[in-house]
C-alpha cells in the first residue's frame, strides 16, 4: 500500500491518460489528479494480500456473493479532478456489478470492501488518508492489514475502527455474511 512521494511533471492527469500509461512494473494512482508511482511490493506484502484474497475470493465464489478482484484493478473514486486507486484485494458484490463481464477500463465505482496491507515504510497519516478516501467514495469496509503488528483493523464509516489480533477470528459481518477467517491463518 506504500504511497512514494513521486510525482510526475504534470499537475494534472485524468483516469483516460492513466490507463493508457506504460506498464513500467510500477503501481500508479491518482489523487485528486496527481500522479503517485508506488514501488513493488515486497514478499512479506504479497503472501499476506494472497492469503487474504485466497481466503475472500474462494468465500465469496462458491457462494456467489460477486467478484474479488486483485490489486492491479483501479477503481475511480472521484472525478474532476479524478482519483483512481487500487487496493491490494477488492470485493465488488453481485448486485453492484456492470451488466455482462467486467470492463477492460477502471470501473466507475468504490467496492464495497478494499483490503490495505501495509508496509513498513507506511505512514499512519498515508494509511489513514487512504482509508477515508475509500470510506468517502462509499466503500463500505476497508481492512488495513498489518503484517508487521500480525492485526486487521476494520474500518466502517461513521463506526470506531475494530482491531483483531492473531488470538482472534476476522468475520466478513454483514457484507460477507458467514464469513469467518483466523487472523493468525492469514499470517502463516
Amino acid at each position: 500500500m506504500s504511497l512514494q512521494k513521486t510525482r510526475v511533471k504534470k499537475t494534472r492527469f485524468t483516469a483516460e491518460e492513466l490507463i493508457r500509461f506504460p506498464d513500467t512494473g510500477r503501481r500508479l494512482e491518482l489523487v485528486e489528479g496527481e500522479l503517485y508511482e508506488m514501488a513493488p511490493a515486497g514478499g512479506r506484502h504479497g503472501e499476506v494480500a494472497m492469503s487474504i484474497g485466497i481466503a475472500v475470493g474462494s468465500y465469496v465464489k462458491r457462494n456467489r456473493l460477486g467478484r474479488v478482484l486483485a490489486a492491479e484493478t483501479g477503481f475511480i473514486l472521484e472525478r474532476n479532478p479524478d482519483t483512481v486507486r487500487a487496493p491490494d484485494v477488492s470485493f465488488v458484490s453481485a448486485g453492484r456489478l456492470p451488466a455482462g463481464e467486467l470492463p477492460q477500463r477502471f470501473l466507475e465505482m468504490a467496492p464495497d470492501l478494499a483490503v490495505e496491507v501495509t508496509s513498513p515504510n507506511d505512514s499512519a497519516r498515508e494509511v489513514e488518508q487512504k482509508t477515508d478516501s475509500w470510506l468517502a467514495a462509499g466503500t463500505s469496509e476497508v481492512w488495513v492489514v498489518s503484517p508487521q503488528h500480525r492485526t486487521v483493523t476494520v474500518n466502517r464509516l461513521g463506526e470506531p475502527a475494530t482491531v483483531f489480533d492473531e488470538s482472534e477470528t476476522l468475520t466478513g459481518g454483514d457484507l460477507l455474511p458467514g464469513f469467518e477467517v483466523s487472523v493468525q491463518e492469514l499470517f502463516e
